[in-house]
């Protein structure tokens, strides 16, 4: 399996962290994007380093540069994830437009339909942000946003981290047990 990973500037970019540690280990072939200010954010929320960050992918690519291979639909893979997507890029997705190398990756996901996952983790939103979302949502885009579940009672961050990336490798059938997954309860009247 090949995934394009998009690291967009905004808050949150520990979830991307998570999402390449996991795809290293399982051995998933991912082709890394980061934005400029994705970049600036690593630094600012975490204490990893990009080179920490950069080797847990197969492959990096600039963010400016759009002669990649992922700006082509002939470049082949199963899908992407943009995680965090910033309000500015799910934006330039919803709108067509095509600024950077994230921006049109997601633009060939979705005209080649490859599974496209944007995980927004901004809050709260906007009437614009939410029309931006059903818009995609309305094409099958997948909008999962970074809103982890509390049933399994987590313990730390990284089982809150662990509930958004397993949710994100459920949507590519990634078979995985980094999350408790709910059982059923049976509830006294």
């Amino acid at each position: 399996m090949r995934l394009i990973i998009g690291v967009s500037g905004g808050s949150g970019v520990i979830y991307a962290i998570r999402l390449l540690e996991v795809l290293h280990t399982l051995k998933i072939d991912t082709h890394l994007i980061i934005s400029r200010w994705a970049k600036e954010c690593i630094k600012l929320e975490t204490d990893k380093s990009i080179d920490y960050v950069t080797r847990l992918a197969n492959k990096v690519y600039d963010n400016d540069n759009l002669a990649s291979a992922p700006s082509s639909g002939s470049f082949k893979t199963d899908g992407m994830v943009i995680i965090p997507c910033s309000m500015k890029t799910l934006a330039s997705i919803a709108n067509g437009y095509d600024d950077n190398l994230i921006t049109r990756a997601a633009t060939v996901s979705i005209k080649e339909g490859r599974k496209l996952i944007l995980v927004p983790r901004e809050t709260p939103l906007t009437a614009i942000h939410l029309e931006n979302m059903l818009k995609l949502a309305r094409l099958g885009i997948i909008i999962l946003p970074a809103m982890p579940g509390f049933y399994h009672k987590p313990k730390s961050i990284d089982e809150l981290l662990n509930h958004i990336v397993g949710k994100i490798l459920d949507q590519f059938g990634i078979e995985h047990e980094i999350f408790e997954r709910w059982k059923g309860e049976e509830v006294a009247e």
